[in-house]
């Protein structure tokens, strides 16, 4: 099978200025700001990412702060937390499944989520979360290890 490997994510906003000081404000790389009036494009990446988020004016009829949960994988919970905080993202608390395993960051709310991180340190089971000025909503998760094949 051919490589797919995501590039692109288009996120829904509804301020453009707004969110890309935010996302520029988290230390986010700005690609690209163009076009202007009914169609701008704007694209951000997130340290060491190969993927990146676009929004901008034209480009999507979602409801701005429709995504919910995209997922930034981080070595370290705690200092990815802490980073975010420093740079004014308003984080959660690092939580976990009580019940083990990586599953706390799909439950649609705050059910089946048990304070700090996950006590035998698996990687996939600790998370965090923030959202974007409109709602867009992400996750971190902490990944140590990778599973295999991946």
């Amino acid at each position: 099978m051919s490589d797919m490997k995501l590039e692109v994510v288009i996120l829904p906003v509804a301020d453009v200025d707004r969110t890309k000081a935010f996302y520029a404000g988290l230390g986010w790389r700005l690609d690209a700001d163009a076009g202007g009036g009914d169609f701008r494009v704007v694209q951000l990446t997130p340290p060491g990412s190969s993927a990146s988020i676009i929004f901008g004016s034209g480009i999507t009829s979602a409801e701005p702060g429709s995504v919910d949960r995209l997922f930034l994988a981080v070595d370290d919970i705690a200092a990815a937390r802490e980073e975010l905080v420093s740079h004014g993202a308003d984080v959660s608390e690092v939580f976990h499944d009580p019940g083990g395993g990586p599953v706390a960051g799909f439950h649609a709310d705050s059910n089946g989520r048990a304070p700090g991180p996950d006590p035998q340190g698996q990687s996939y089971s600790s998370y965090a979360s923030f959202a974007d000025p409109d709602g867009n909503r992400w996750m971190l998760q902490e990944i140590t290890e990778r599973a295999p094949g991946r």
